[in-house]
C-alpha cells in the first residue's frame, strides 16, 4: 500500500517518516528552544532537564543537539530505560566508560563517579549522560544523579547531564527531598508542540522532502490535524499518513477535509482498544 501511495502522489520518498537525518528535521520554535537548552547544558557540563507530552520531540530535539557537539570529545552514555533504578545507572556509567561495576553499590557509586571524572580528565572527552523516559526515575534514581554530581567541593560536575521526561518530572524534582537536585538543574525547558502556523510548515516541509512542493494537503485537513494532534509532531505524523491512506483509498489528489477527518476516526478508535 505504502508503494501504491508513494507512485500514486509521486513522492521521491514517503513523507512523515521518522528516519529523518538530523540536517532535514523541521525547525519549528519549541524544537529549536529545547535543542539550544540541551546544547547549552552540555557545553556547561550542567544538568538540563526537558519535559513534554508523549509525542512532543524531546528525544529529537535532544538528537540535534548533539549533533552539534565534537563527537571525538564527548563521550554519549545513553539510557533509555530509567527502570533499571539507581544501581542501573551506576552499573550502565561504568560499563559505558569501560570498566567492570563493582558488586556493592557502596563501591558502586564512587567507581562510577571516578569513571565520569577520568574521561575527562585523562581522555580529554566529556562524558553525556542522557535519560531518556526520565519520568520513570523514582526518587532515589534522581538521588542518585545527584550523588554523582558532587565533584571537588561543588566546584562543577565533569560531564552534563540530559534528563527528557513527561511532565510529572518536573513535579518530582520539586520534592522537598530532591531539593539539593532541584538547585543544580542548570536550564529547565517545557516543551508544548507548534503553533497552526507551525504545523502548516511542518507538513510542507515533508511534502517537500518527499518531492512534493505543491500543497497537496487542503487548509481545511491541516486545521483539523492540528486541532486533533495539539501541534505535537508525532501525532501530525500519524494523523497525516492515515489521511493520505484514506485519500488514496478513494482516488483524491487532494488529501482534503473528509480524508482527514477519516484519519481522526480511525487513529481514535485504534487509541481506545
Amino acid at each position: 500500500m505504502l508503494d501504491r501511495i508513494q507512485s500514486f502522489y509521486g513522492f521521491t520518498r514517503m513523507p512523515f517518516g521518522r528516519d529523518l537525518a538530523t540536517g532535514m528535521l523541521h525547525r519549528h520554535t519549541d524544537h529549536a528552544q529545547a535543542t539550544a537548552r540541551i546544547a547549552y547544558g552540555i557545553d556547561t557540563r550542567g544538568i538540563t532537564v526537558i519535559t513534554g507530552e508523549v509525542g512532543v520531540g524531546k528525544t529529537v530535539a535532544a538528537r540535534a543537539a548533539l549533533d552539534r557537539v565534537d563527537r571525538a570529545r564527548h563521550h554519549l552514555i545513553y539510557i533509555p530505560d530509567p527502570t533499571v533504578g539507581a544501581r542501573g545507572v551506576y552499573h550502565h556509567i561504568v560499563t559505558a566508560l569501560g570498566g567492570k561495576p563493582s558488586f556493592h553499590t557502596a563501591a558502586l557509586i564512587p567507581q562510577a563517579r571516578n569513571a565520569l571524572a577520568a574521561e575527562a580528565s585523562e581522555r580529554g572527552r566529556t562524558p553525556i549522560l542522557l535519560i531518556d523516559e526520565a519520568h520513570i526515575l523514582q526518587h532515589s534514581g534522581l538521588d542518585a544523579i545527584r550523588l554523582l554530581t558532587n565533584h571537588e567541593l561543588d566546584t562543577g560536575a565533569p560531564f552534563a547531564t540530559v534528563l527528557l521526561g513527561q511532565p510529572d518530572l518536573a513535579g518530582k524534582i520539586r520534592y522537598g527531598i530532591l531539593a539539593a537536585f532541584d538547585q543544580r538543574i542548570t536550564v529547565r525547558h517545557h516543551m508544548t508542540g507548534m503553533t497552526a502556523d507551525e504545523t502548516v510548515g511542518y507538513i510542507h516541509h515533508h511534502l517537500t522532502l518527499a518531492g512534493r512542493s505543491d500543497p497537496l494537503f487542503g487548509d481545511d485537513a491541516i486545521t483539523l490535524i492540528h486541532a486533533n494532534s495539539r501541534g505535537k509532531p508525532r501525532a501530525v505524523n500519524n494523523l497525516c499518513l492515515a489521511a493520505l491512506l484514506a485519500a488514496r483509498a478513494n482516488d483524491r489528489p487532494i488529501v482534503d477535509e473528509t480524508s482527514a477527518r477519516t484519519a481522526i476516526t480511525e487513529t481514535s478508535d485504534h487509541a481506545t482498544l
